[in-house]
Formats: structure tokens, sequence, C-alpha cells
């Protein structure tokens, strides 16, 4: 188990049932980088992937 699962889990029990749209999520992305701007890098790279998951162009071994 990586040290990030932890945080994970947490997130997984305590908001696990709710759902929320991509724009919320972008948002509270770009909330979290203004507080925290070492961590801009990680979240961009985060972000973009999860806004190309389903681009066959950027798969691994593609």
């Amino acid at each position: 188990m990586y040290f990030t699962d932890r945080g994970i889990e947490e997130l997984e029990q305590r908001r696990g049932e709710e759902e929320v749209s991509l724009g919320w999520l972008a948002e509270q992305l770009r909330v979290f980088v203004d507080l925290n701007p070492d961590f801009e890098v990680p979240v961009e790279r985060l972000a973009t992937w999860l806004a190309r998951l389903d681009d066959e162009d950027d798969e691994p071994g593609a």
C-alpha cells in the first residue's frame, strides 16, 4: 500500500456516496493549488490524466 492510499481511503469512506460534477472537482483542484502551490505539477498531471482517460493516443505503449 502506498502512503497516498490512506488519503484515498479516507476520501472514499467520508465522501464515497456523494456524486459531484467534474466542474466542482476542477474548482476544488484550483483552490487546493492556490493554497498549496508546491503541488501545482502533480495536480496538473492528475487533471491531465483524468481528462485523457479515454484518449487512445495517450495509452501506455501507444
